[in-house]
């Protein structure tokens, strides 16, 4: 009786961390808008954070864990987070001209600029 109750409990918290996750399945883009704004075509690194999700890669692995994601590129681009929360910080690698950073959700925004080489900016949306 005691083994069944240490079992049912080790059961229930290892449950716990993954039913506080969100399963956006394959829609990756639902959540926040980001932009990276790079007007003279400057390079730089992006890394966005946010709430723990599962996602479906194929039709055998359906439930991959993630909370990061991170790019890199060069110039304007522009996507979204798979959660309507999150904050990304965006780190200017080269080129000319300044790097910002921009989260929207609704009316609310967060924006950050990197001027120099090395430099990061941060956004967030909580």
């Amino acid at each position: 009786m005691r083994r069944a109750a240490l079992l049912a409990g080790v059961l229930g918290a290892a449950a716990g961390p993954s039913a506080a996750q969100t399963h956006v399945g394959d829609n990756l883009g639902g959540g926040l808008h980001w932009h990276v704004a790079a007007p003279n075509g400057a390079n730089w690194s992006l890394e966005c954070r946010f709430r723990p999700i599962t996602r479906t890669v194929n039709q055998y692995e359906r439930r991959r864990w993630a909370n990061r994601m991170t790019i890199n590129g060069a110039g304007p681009q522009a996507g979204r987070l798979p959660v309507d929360n999150g904050r990304c910080a965006v780190t200017k690698r080269g080129g000319e001209g300044p790097v910002a950073i921009a989260l929207v959700r609704g009316a609310e925004t967060a924006t950050g600029v990197a001027a120099e080489v090395g430099d990061q900016a941060f956004a967030g949306l909580l």
